[in-house]
């Protein structure tokens, strides 16, 4: 008896290291998607090779990481729709397939937008802005044909990109020309009666600007006082070293949520190169000639660099994490360092390293520390 006592003594001091051990494995290997997934959806942007499968080393990455993807580029005007009489779904369709196979949360990026659109879009065949008839049924068709296609796939869309300057005024694309701010809410309006079921956003950069602040909240009120469906604001967060500052991207993410809609942070990424100018936000079609003084981290980092980019990214999460009862998703703009469109904007040819994971696709410090406290929080807190 004796000697059996000591047998399962040893029994269960083993199963407890066992247990003990994996547990700490499992810590040690826990994802962004496993801290944080109880908050917010945690979010990526993908692209064709990836949503295709030829990149795997990203492919992993996004699978261990991420629970929600957005479309970085295929679903954009010039790719998904590039002649008046002809769609293209073909990398559309791979990338909601891609979401569905991996049990993802999908999300349409984007509808309407100024930039990245096609050519015919807004004009005649003389190159003449075609009537306000006639966009409407061009807006209508194209929203609808493409939000119907994916209807109860896609989770929700990305409706109108960044239709308001910083100081509050509205942006002169083609579509304000030739409808006026109308053109906002019939877009809202072509997309709900394709999928009444999806949700619906206004997604724009430097959200931090008191007056694109001021602007948007009265935009989200006018349309829900018209009673059109309007259930998020996307934040883009595509920061630099010293704009926005927290405080102020606080104040605007608490505006938008007092509109009684939630907050998405979208587009997330933080710039470590020199700006080229001070009023340049987020316009893709901005583009400066390259300068060597301007391209300073063409091999590596430096250590002290690394730091403060890894610092500051830390108050921007930790900040979100203090709102994830407003916030309902956050999406970074890549998924590492190397697919990060800041590599060649405004400046082709510059190297940056804006992402939350590097060019091996490891995390960066900034990573293990959020991870590491949101666990030890809700061990804190069970």
């Amino acid at each position: 008896m004796k000697r059996n006592s000591i047998l399962l003594s040893i029994l269960s001091v083993s199963t407890a290291l066992i247990v003990s051990c994996s547990t700490v494995e499992k810590e040690e290997a826990t994802t962004l998607k496993e801290a944080l997934g109880d908050k917010f959806l945690v979010g990526v942007a993908i692209n064709s090779n990836q949503a295709g499968g030829t990149d795997t080393a990203g492919v992993a990455l996004i699978k261990q990481q991420f629970n929600s993807i957005v479309a970085e580029n295929c679903m954009k005007s010039e790719v998904i729709h590039p002649e008046e009489n002809r769609f293209d779904f073909t990398l559309a369709d791979q990338f909601v397939a891609f979401g569905k196979k991996n049990d993802m949360t999908i999300i349409g990026h984007t509808l309407i937008w100024h930039s990245q659109l096609s050519p015919w879009f807004c004009v005649d065949e003389k190159g003449k802005n075609v009537s306000p008839e006639l966009l409407k049924e061009r807006m209508k068709r194209h929203i609808q044909t493409i939000v119907s296609r994916y209807k109860g796939e896609i989770k929700g869309w990305d409706v109108v990109n960044e239709a308001i300057e910083d100081d509050g005024s509205f942006r002169q694309t083609k579509f304000y020309e030739i409808l006026g701010e109308e053109y906002i809410p019939l877009a809202f309006q072509y997309a709900h009666e394709a999928d009444p079921e999806a949700e619906l956003y206004y997604n724009d950069f430097s959200m931090a600007h008191p007056g694109k602040r001021d602007a948007v909240v009265k935009l989200v009120n006018k349309l829900k006082n018209q009673g059109i469906r309007i259930d998020a604001v996307g934040m883009q967060g595509h920061l630099t070293m010293s704009f926005p500052t927290p405080a102020e991207f606080e104040k605007s993410l608490l505006a938008f949520a007092s509109t009684g809609v939630n907050v998405m942070i979208t587009e997330l990424d933080m710039t470590v190169l020199p700006w080229p100018s001070k009023k340049l936000g987020a316009d893709i079609s901005a583009n400066f000639a390259y300068e060597k003084e301007m391209n300073p981290y063409p091999e590596v980092l430096p250590d002290s660099v690394s730091q403060a980019w890894n610092e500051r990214m830390g108050e921007f999460l930790r900040l979100f994490v203090k709102h994830a009862n407003v916030i309902t998703r956050v999406t970074v703009w890549g998924a590492s360092d190397e697919d990060s469109w800041r590599n060649n904007w405004p400046i082709k040819g510059r190297k940056d390293y804006a992402l939350l994971f590097d060019r091996n696709h490891q995390p960066k410090p900034v990573v293990t520390s959020i991870i590491k406290e949101v666990l030890n929080t809700k061990k804190a807190n069970p």
